[in-house]
């Protein structure tokens, strides 16, 4: 016997993300396609809240 809510769950709809910025790994920053920091632009920090990368954890075991 299922479980009822697997008889009725239905998943959500996953668009792709579309990231407007790139990472940099000669000036080790994210940059937009223009060549700016994605930092400096307050619209890319309102839509995706952060510009983190992930270039900290592949270089220093202790993070």
């Amino acid at each position: 016997m299922k479980p009822f809510a697997l008889n009725h769950a239905v998943p959500a709809d996953q668009s792709p993300a579309v990231i407007p910025y790139s990472y940099n790994a000669a000036l080790q920053l994210n940059v937009l396609p223009d060549g700016r920091p994605a930092i400096s632009d307050r619209g890319v920090l309102l839509e995706c809240g952060t510009t983190t990368s992930t270039a900290g954890s592949k270089t220093h075991f202790d993070d």
